[in-house]
């Protein structure tokens, strides 16, 4: 069993145009993430999948591996899919998604991810941190309630559960945006068509709820740095002494 991390890296961005090639720190952000995973000891090769030739030539440039995608993926799953191809890797491979602007990814996440896959029968994992009830409304927060046996019940913007009594004894968990497959689940994964409630939440790992599949989730204190606006790019180059 290999265990591969593709981080998937594009150049358009809303609110941070050209954020993978940031570079106020003295290097890209792409290159950031590249170093983050890199301290992973599960971690055999990482590889930045990009439709973008400015992207490809700053990774090339500071002597990462990248493969180039099309630029018509719906999301960053279907370009890890096809990147996936590219690579020609074996069905009982590890794939672990990591977001391109997550500059601050411990390398233990990385690992227990590939743990809980490579130790149970779920085809798929992803983490979550504890998350206080003051934040559980935030649309933009997502929020994941978990079985007994750890695996995921449900994901969604709204708050869940849904304390009714209001004793303040639920425990809201933060879905973070990390992911692990089997390579052979993946690929199915990406061939199967949207479900309703990914539709309605905006959110494609509930496909793979609605289409039957499991879910393990594991819990970490990492509660996640991603760089979403110029405010959170300005914040992470404070905390880089710049």
């Amino acid at each position: 069993m290999n265990a591969i991390a593709i981080i998937p890296a594009r150049y358009a961005s809303t609110r941070l145009p050209g954020k993978p090639l940031l570079d106020r720190t003295g290097m890209p952000l792409i290159q950031h993430v590249v170093q983050a995973v890199g301290s992973a000891s599960s971690i055999q090769k990482i590889v930045v999948a990009t439709d973008d030739a400015r992207i490809a030539q700053a990774v090339e440039a500071f002597g990462g591996n990248c493969v180039m995608t099309r630029a018509d993926h719906p999301s960053g799953t279907d370009r890890i899919a096809e990147s996936v191809e590219i690579l020609s890797l074996e069905a009982g491979d590890i794939v672990v998604n990591v977001q391109g602007d997550e500059p601050e990814m411990p390398g233990a996440c990385v690992d227990q991810l590939v743990e809980l896959l490579d130790g149970g029968s779920c085809p798929m994992a992803t983490l979550a941190t504890p998350l206080s009830g003051d934040e559980a409304d935030d649309p933009n927060k997502v929020k994941v309630v978990t079985r007994a046996d750890g695996r995921a019940l449900y994901f969604s913007r709204a708050r869940i559960p849904f304390d009714r009594d209001s004793n303040r004894q639920v425990r809201y968990l933060l879905h973070l945006g990390i992911y692990a497959y089997r390579v052979a689940f993946l690929k199915q994964y990406a061939s199967l068509p949207p479900t309703p409630a990914e539709q309605a939440e905006k959110l494609e790992q509930l496909r793979a709820l609605e289409s039957g599949f499991d879910i393990a989730v594991g819990v970490t204190d990492y509660h996640g740095r991603g760089i979403d606006t110029p405010d959170d790019y300005e914040a992470f180059v404070s905390r880089c002494g710049g």
